[in-house]
């Protein structure tokens, strides 16, 4: 496994045919000779003669087009009638298996949203991310594999580590007992959603995070409620979501495992489109100490429609307020993932005067540096987030959630965190 575990880091013809029969009359004439009119009228036809012949026309005519327009018809009704036939076969093969000559009523499209849901929260189902392969190699700096100008941190584990990390937060929720609820939520790193099997097998050798965290969420208690982010990072895989030139993921890919984490707990999820993007370009993150060639980044972070008060106390005691979770007055280069939460201390309680956030509503978040672009969005629903820094934060956590009236905590780690035993042991002395 990656030595870099045992350190902190920053990751869619109307046609007619018809013949007109003023034309046709006028055309008929022509052809009548031009001396007709001038012949003596004992030459003539006889009228009573051309009366009848014309009277058979009229009546041939009549004939005519009442077959044609019957012959119209059964075509008309042959056609529609194989139409509806198809269109009924179409129906019939799309409804589910028992649910055939119903209807979906709307409360049923509802229940198979919720069960799209369900499924893809679920602690036991991770689909496979979708990646773009060019089919090109990168290269290796020690445990950093760089490809197309993007850096990845790989993954080596097994199912005794992850069995090791479930048991240690089983523990935890065991210390709390039946009064606060616990949750977990192990996030995987851009190598599981950027980079192609095909080098995992050879040049970049991973094993799979989805096998790791699905073995760790098997063995928790009853007691922990397992937060499945992994799969809306999948399904989000194209977009922005883990820099190139940093271990952490963006601001963008913490908001999507803030949406799993709001909807496996039936939360108002917070929408971005509500909030106003804010942009620091220039980043150059922990991959560029050791490997070249990387591209920098952009870090993004959202202000919130409503107001969050921010204070932070360091390991040493001594504390400070702010007015906003984001270090604003941060600038590109290698700590620009600091504007959230400004980094990383020992304890940070962020205060917001969101309406979806219930009078008293707490949580504590215990942490490394993952979590602190995914914190901020719990102000949408939590009138305190308390965000515990397990490596400096030094007093007895049991203690403080019942000093604090906290009934929620989670335990939110990194993938690389989850499986280094020198970051559990850190976690372990929070409840010395």
């Amino acid at each position: 496994m990656s030595r870099r575990n045992d350190y902190d880091y920053f990751d869619l013809d109307n046609f007619d045919d018809s013949i007109d029969s003023r034309e046709y009359r006028r055309r008929q004439q022509q052809r009548r000779p031009a001396s007709y009119a001038a012949r003596p009228s004992s030459q003539r036809p006889v009228r009573r003669t051309v009366k009848r012949r014309n009277k058979r026309r009229t009546r041939n005519r009549i004939i005519i087009v009442a077959s044609a327009l019957i012959i119209l018809f059964v075509i008309i009704f042959i056609i529609t009638s194989i139409f509806k036939g198809c269109s009924k076969e179409d129906a019939l093969a799309s409804v589910p298996t028992g649910t055939v000559g119903t209807t979906a009523s709307p409360d049923e499209t509802a229940k198979s949203s919720t069960a799209d849901k369900a499924n893809e929260l679920s602690p036991t189902y991770f689909m496979t991310p979708s990646i773009k392969d060019d089919n090109t190699k990168g290269t290796l700096s020690y445990s950093i594999y760089v490809w197309n100008k993007t850096g990845y941190e790989l993954f080596s584990s097994d199912d005794a580590r992850a069995q090791n990390y479930a048991q240690t937060i089983n523990g935890f929720a065991d210390k709390f007992g039946s009064s606060v609820k616990v949750y977990d939520m192990i996030v995987p790193n851009h190598t599981e959603m950027g980079l192609p099997q095909r080098l995992k097998d050879s040049d970049a050798p991973s094993t799979s995070q989805a096998d790791n965290i699905k073995a760790a969420y098997a063995a928790l208690s009853d007691k922990v409620t397992p937060i499945n982010c992994y799969n809306r990072l999948a399904e989000h895989n194209t977009d922005y979501v883990y820099f190139k030139s940093d271990h952490h993921w963006t601001g963008l890919g913490a908001y999507y495992a803030y949406t799993a984490f709001a909807d496996t707990n039936d939360l108002p999820v917070l929408s971005l489109d509500d909030c106003e993007e804010q942009k620091i370009n220039g980043f150059t993150g922990s991959f560029t100490n050791s490997a070249d060639g990387l591209d920098s980044d952009t870090v993004s972070y959202w202000k919130f429609p409503y107001n969050v008060t921010m204070d932070i106390t360091q390991a040493d005691g001594s504390s400070a307020s702010y007015d906003s979770p984001y270090y604003e007055a941060a600038e590109g280069g290698s700590n620009t993932y600091g504007v959230f939460i400004m980094g990383d201390n020992a304890l940070t309680v962020l205060k917001s005067a969101s309406e979806n956030a219930a009078a008293g509503k707490k949580i504590a978040v215990v942490k490394e540096s993952y979590g602190n672009a995914f914190v901020p969005y719990l102000t949408n629903n939590y009138e305190e987030v308390h965000v515990i820094d397990f490596r400096y934060f030094k007093q007895n956590l049991v203690d403080y959630c019942k000093t604090n009236g906290i009934d929620e905590v989670l335990f939110m780690n990194g993938v690389m965190s989850a499986n280094t035993q020198v970051q559990l042991d850190s976690m372990s002395g929070l409840f010395n």
